[in-house]
């Protein structure tokens, strides 16, 4: 029997890139006689013509089915969304620009069928801005101590896993998933494989410094309670330290009292550790509203509407 192979892509200002990002990857499947594919394009309520662009895509291939979101839920949501209607026997996730070349679709299809879970591109070089290639740096380095990643394991946006990994995952009912964390949650069969990073087709990515701090905020949060561990070591150790400086202070002064009070210093530490509490008061209020988001069941995505090509009866 054939396997199929259903490649998701979020699409949010793609209405540039996206028709040839979809005529890269038909390319991949031709001659590929033991696999069958679909490619699901699921409309973030991108501001411009990229529903558009899919459903006419939609409505000329029976290959590729568009959805459409009522409203922008993020990257993630969309990726749920796509994933809910996938029905092949792997699920490749991958971007909408072109940074993730089609070429090495079944690179990782080889990979995935050598007995792994899930597969991800590791990028030799990224043609990102220096602010984001540390950004990106700094987010896997304090994921794996957070999240307790196996040493050497490598995070991509680009990916395949097997079909019951996305099963696994469409169980999560976090309103903000995060996906990377829920696969290293489900399995520790992973790899990765070299893979050049592509450059963009067209226009500049979404991701703004505040997107960045919140998606990292997403994962740190989704799947640990390390950082609610170090607020309470970091509680003592500055009630301790805070201590320690407060008994010297009354022993110097009590040795030299002609030594006038240090209002300015004691003024910036008070400064200083009151927002530090604040920090981590804002760190636990992420943790309770997670939990009081899915409490009141706020849905990941709401699809609006479906485009697909209409297959006359009879024709398989």
């Amino acid at each position: 029997m054939k396997k199929k192979i259903s490649v998701t892509i979020p699409c949010y200002k793609s209405q540039d890139t996206i028709v040839k990002l979809t005529d890269q990857i038909k390319e991949q499947f031709k001659g590929k006689k033991d696999y069958d594919y679909e490619i699901i394009l699921v409309n973030d309520c991108s501001p411009d013509n990229t529903f558009h662009v899919i459903s006419d895509l939609a409505k000329k291939d029976e290959h590729i089915i568009a959805y459409d979101l009522s409203k922008n839920f993020g990257e993630s949501s969309a990726l749920m969304a796509a994933f809910s209607k996938a029905s092949g026997d792997y699920i490749v996730r991958m971007d909408d620009d072109g940074e993730h070349d089609p070429k090495y679709l079944f690179d990782l299809v080889n990979k995935l069928e050598e007995g792994y879970d899930y597969v991800c591109a590791e990028f030799q070089h990224y043609h990102h801005s220096l602010y984001k290639r540390i950004g990106s740096k700094f987010n896997y380095w304090f994921l794996t101590k957070m999240m307790d990643i196996p040493k050497g394991s490598i995070m991509s946006s680009y990916n395949i896993s097997r079909r019951y990994v996305i099963d696994a995952i469409l169980k999560y009912e976090n309103p903000k998933p995060y996906i990377d964390g829920m696969v290293w949650a489900i399995t520790t069969r992973t790899a990765s494989i070299p893979i050049e990073h592509g450059f963009r087709y067209a226009g500049e990515s979404g991701y703004n410094f505040r997107k960045s701090v919140a998606l990292w905020l997403n994962g740190v949060t989704s799947f640990s309670i390390k950082p609610l561990r170090i607020a309470s070591l970091s509680g003592f150790i500055f009630a301790f330290s805070g201590f320690i400086i407060g008994l010297i202070a009354v022993i110097d002064k009590l040795l030299h009292p002609e030594v006038e009070a240090g209002w300015t210093s004691m003024f910036a530490m008070m400064l200083f550790i009151g927002g530090f509490i604040m920090i981590f008061l804002g760190l636990i209020g992420e943790y309770v509203g997670r939990g009081y988001l899915i409490s009141n069941h706020i849905p990941q995505y709401v699809i609006r509407e479906e485009v697909r090509k209409e297959v006359k009866k009879g024709k398989k």
